[in-house]
C-alpha cells in the first residue's frame, strides 16, 4: 500500500489511541503494527460465524458453537495432588446443561454469579458431560462494544505474547469507527463493478455482515496493491520507450545461415516464429525487452544462439549470464562448438575459473576488454565476440564495450538488480530473458510486466517419452533394482538429494555426500560420480565430462543439476525426499532426461505421509506440461517457492493472491496504462486512483 503522508489521520501512531500504552504499543510493534493504517489493514487469519445460537441438547463433540443460557451454579474445585485449581460454571438454556472450565483462573469467581445470563462461544467436548474448555463469554447486559465478540461474524487475528483476541478485536472496532472514513478518497476512476469502496473494504475485512464480503474486501484491497505495482512497471516501460534508442541488430544472415545449415536438424515452427518476433525487435527503434519462455528441451538455447548471431553480424558484442557455473560451462561449450566454425570468439567468465580455455593468460579482464572493444576496429562482425559468464559478469571492474545484446538464462535465479546491472554496462542494449520455468500468467504480468513475451510451445520431434512414477520410501530397494537393470542396458542415471552434507535421520532427510558411499556399493560394478555446488570448478568440469562421455554411469547430485546438464544417454532420474522440492523444481530436474530418442523414467521417492504430498507429486505424474505444473506450484506453495522471494523482485503483499488474481492484475494493468496516458504523476495516482 502507498505510504501515507505524515499529516494523514491514517499515519496516526497507535500509542496515541485510547487504551494503547507503552506496553501495548510494544506488543503491537512485534506484529509490525505502528500506525492506524497498519492496524486497519491487519489481515485476520480467519473469521468465525457466531451468528446462530445452538441449543445445548443438540451440541456434538468437536464442534464450535454459540450458546446462550443462565448460570445455575459456579465455584472452584481444587486438585491438591497436581496443585491445580479449576473454575467452573454450569449453564442451563432450558434444553440441557453445559459445564464450562477455566484452569488456574480462580479470579473469575468474582466476575460471574448465579442467575446471570451469558452468551458463550467455544469448542464442545463430550466425554461424561457436555463441556467447553476456556470459551469466550459475554454478559448479555453488555453494551455495543461487547456485541462485537458474539452474535456476528468475528475476526480471529494472528497474535503475539500478551495480546488477546478480545482486546485486539475491540481496538480494531474502535479504530474503524473513528478512522475508516479516511480510506475513502476522491474517485478518479470508477470502482470496478462488484467491489466495495476502500472504506467499505476495510470494514468488511474485519467485521463483515456476510462471509462473502471477506473475499470482496480482499479483492478490493488487492487491487490497490496490483495497481501500485503495475504503475511502477508501466512507468519503467514508458521511461525506456521515451529515452532509449534501440541498436540496429537485425544482422544480414551471413552467420545465421551456415549456423543453421550445420545444426543437423530443422528449427520447429515455434522456434521460427519466435525468431521472427526477436528480429523485429532488434531492428532498432526501442531496445528489445523480451521474455522467452519454453519448457525444458524446447530449444531455447538455439534461439538464443541465433539472436546472438544477429547482434554479432551487426558488429556488436553479446553477454550471456547464467545462474550457476555448471550452466555457464554448458553454454560456453555449446556456443564454442557452434561458433568456432563461424570464426566467432567465445569466452567464459565465472567466479571459479576466470577464462576457461585460455590458460596461458594470467589475467582475463584485459583480454575481455580488448576483445569487446570493437570501436577501435570499426563495426565488422569479425571483431565482435560472445562472453558467457555467471554473476561475475556484473562486477564493476569489467567493462563490456559495444554491448549490443544481453541474454539472461534462468532469470528467476537472479535478482532484478543483477539483471539491471548487466544491462547498464551497455548503452541500452537489447535484452533477451530466458526461463525454462514456465511463468504463470499472474507472475508474467507482474514480475515480467515490462517485457514482451515469446513462448516456444512445441518440442523438437524424435524425443522419447518421459514416464513419471511416485513411490514411497519403502519401495526404494525395487527402485535401485530397476536402475541396475537400465544400467545393464547401457543407460545412465541421475540420483538427486535435497541436502549436501547434513542428513536428518529423525525426519528421514538424506544428504548426497552421506548416500554416495552406499550407492557406490549398490551399483557395483558401474561407476558412481558426485556433483554439488561446493566442488572446485575443475572437479565439476571433470565430473560432467566423465558423465557426458560415459565414463561415469550414475551421477549423484543436489539440485545443482536442475539446469545445464545435457546427456541424451541419461534416461533415468531418481529424486529422493521429493516431497521437499517444489513442483517447478522437480519438473526442471525431470527435464535432464528424455533428451534422446529413448524412453526415459523419472521416479520421485517420497515420504507420502500427508494428502498434500500425495496431491502435489500426483500433479507431476499426471502431466509433463510445465505451464500446468507452474500454475499448480503457484497455488500450492506461492511465488516465493516458485521464484525465491528474495530473488523475485516482488513487494510484500498483504492481500494480493497470485493464484487467484489474474483478472485483478489485468484490470490494474489497464488502469495503470490509462493513468500514465493521461500524463498524471504515477506516485500521486498510486494513492488516489481508487476510492
Amino acid at each position: 500500500m502507498a505510504v501515507q503522508p505524515q499529516d494523514s489521520p491514517l499515519a496516526t501512531p497507535l500509542n496515541s489511541l485510547w487504551k494503547v500504552g507503552d506496553e501495548r504499543s510494544a506488543q503491537l510493534a512485534r506484529l509490525e503494527l505502528h500506525t492506524v493504517e497498519d492496524l486497519l489493514l491487519y489481515k485476520p487469519r480467519r473469521h468465525e460465524d457466531r451468528r446462530h445460537f445452538r441449543q445445548i441438547r443438540d451440541l456434538k463433540h468437536g464442534e464450535h458453537a454459540l450458546v446462550r443460557g443462565q448460570i445455575i451454579a459456579h465455584g472452584i474445585r481444587s486438585f491438591r495432588k497436581r496443585n491445580l485449581l479449576l473454575y467452573e460454571f454450569v449453564l442451563d438454556d432450558g434444553t440441557g446443561l453445559l459445564r464450562c472450565h477455566w484452569w488456574n483462573a480462580e479470579w473469575m469467581k468474582n466476575m460471574y454469579s448465579v442467575g446471570q445470563e451469558v452468551t458463550l462461544f467455544g469448542k464442545v467436548s463430550k466425554i461424561r458431560h457436555l463441556t467447553m474448555d476456556r470459551p469466550e463469554v459475554e454478559l448479555v447486559e453488555r453494551g455495543e462494544e461487547g456485541s462485537i465478540h458474539m452474535g456476528r461474524i468475528v475476526p480471529i487475528y494472528p497474535l503475539t505474547e500478551g495480546l488477546t483476541q478480545r482486546w485486539l478485536r475491540a481496538l480494531v472496532w474502535r479504530t474503524l469507527r473513528d478512522y475508516a472514513i479516511h480510506f475513502n478518497r476522491r474517485e478518479e476512476v470508477a470502482i470496478p463493478a462488484g467491489l466495495p469502496t476502500r472504506a467499505e473494504a476495510v470494514r468488511w475485512l474485519h467485521f463483515p455482515d456476510e462471509m462473502e464480503q471477506v473475499e470482496a474486501a480482499r479483492q478490493r484491497l488487492a487491487l490497490d496493491e496490483w495497481l501500485e505495482l503495475q504503475l511502477q512497471i508501466q512507468m519503467r516501460r514508458q521511461k525506456l520507450e521515451s529515452r532509449a534508442r534501440g541498436l540496429a541488430c537485425r544482422g544480414d544472415n551471413h552467420l545465421i545461415k551456415p549456423f543453421l545449415a550445420n545444426l543437423g536438424f530443422k528449427l520447429t515452427e515455434a522456434q521460427t516464429r519466435v525468431l521472427r518476433e526477436i528480429r523485429q525487435d532488434m531492428g532498432g527503434g526501442v531496445p528489445m525487452r523480451r521474455l522467452l519462455q519454453g519448457d525444458v528441451g524446447s530449444g531455447k538455447t538455439v534461439v538464443a544462439a541465433c539472436t546472438a548471431l544477429m547482434a554479432l553480424e551487426s558488429g556488436y558484442n553479446v553477454a550471456l549470464m547464467a545462474p550457476t557455473e555448471i550452466l555457464a560451462i554448458q553454454h560456453y561449450e555449446n556456443f564454442r562448438r557452434w561458433f568456432e566454425p563461424l570464426r566467432v570468439r567465445v569466452r567464459l567468465l565465472t567466479g571459479g575459473r576466470k577464462d576457461y580455455g585460455d590458460s596461458e593468460l594470467e589475467e582475463n579482464l584485459p583480454l575481455l576488454r580488448s576483445m569487446m572493444d570493437g570501436s577501435q576496429k570499426g563495426h565488422q562482425s569479425g571483431s565482435a565476440c560472445l562472453v558467457v559468464g555467471t554473476h561475475a559478469l556484473v562486477q564493476p571492474e569489467l567493462e563490456l564495450e559495444r554491448l549490443g545484446l544481453v541474454i539472461i538464462d534462468e532469470q528467476h535465479k537472479f535478482g532484478v538488480a543483477q539483471r539491471e546491472a548487466l544491462v547498464r554496462k551497455g548503452n541500452y542494449p537489447h535484452l533477451l530473458v530466458m526461463t525454462a520455468t514456465p511463468i504463470p500468467r499472474t507472475l508474467g504480468l507482474t514480475l515480467y510486466g515490462d517485457l514482451d513475451v515469446s513462448i516456444i510451445d512445441q518440442l523438437p520431434p524424435g524425443r522419447g517419452r518421459v514416464r513419471t512414477f511416485v513411490r514411497g520410501a519403502d519401495k526404494l530397494p525395487k527402485v535401485w533394482e530397476f536402475v541396475r537393470k537400465k544400467l545393464a542396458e547401457g543407460r545412465q542415471a541421475y540420483v538427486v538429494y535435497p541436502r549436501l552434507e547434513e542428513a536428518d535421520t529423525a525426519n528421514e532427510i538424506k544428504a548426497v555426500t552421506v548416500e554416495h558411499a552406499k550407492l557406490v556399493t549398490i551399483f557395483k560394478p558401474w561407476q558412481v560420480g558426485l556433483m554439488h555446488g561446493k566442488l572446485p570448478a575443475a572437479e565439476k568440469e571433470r565430473t560432467l565430462a566423465d558423465f557426458r562421455e560415459g565414463r561415469l554411469h550414475v551421477l549423484l547430485a543436489t539440485s545443482v543439476v536442475e539446469a545445464g546438464v545435457d546427456v541424451p544417454n541419461a534416461t533415468i532420474m531418481v529424486v529422493e525426499n521429493a516431497d521437499l522440492f517444489g513442483l517447478a523444481q522437480l519438473h526442471q530436474l525431470r527435464g535432464r532426461i528424455g533428451r534422446g530418442a529413448q524412453d526415459a523414467f523419472c521416479i520421485f521417492v517420497a515420504r507420502l505421509r500427508t494428502p498434500d504430498a500425495i496431491r502435489r507429486l500426483g500433479v507431476l505424474a499426471q502431466t509433463n506440461d510445465g505451464f500446468r505444473i507452474a500454475e499448480a506450484d503457484l497455488e500450492l506453495r506461492g511465488p516465493g517457492e516458485l521464484l525465491g522471494q528474495e530473488q523475485s523482485g516482488l513487494p510484500r503483499f498483504r492481500f494480493a493472491d497470485f493464484s487467484k488474481d489474474i483478472d485483478l492484475v489485468k484490470m490494474a494493468r489497464t488502469m495503470a496504462k490509462e493513468a500514465l496516458k493521461e500524463g498524471a504523476d504515477g506516485q500521486a495516482k498510486t494513492g488516489n486512483k481508487l476510492g
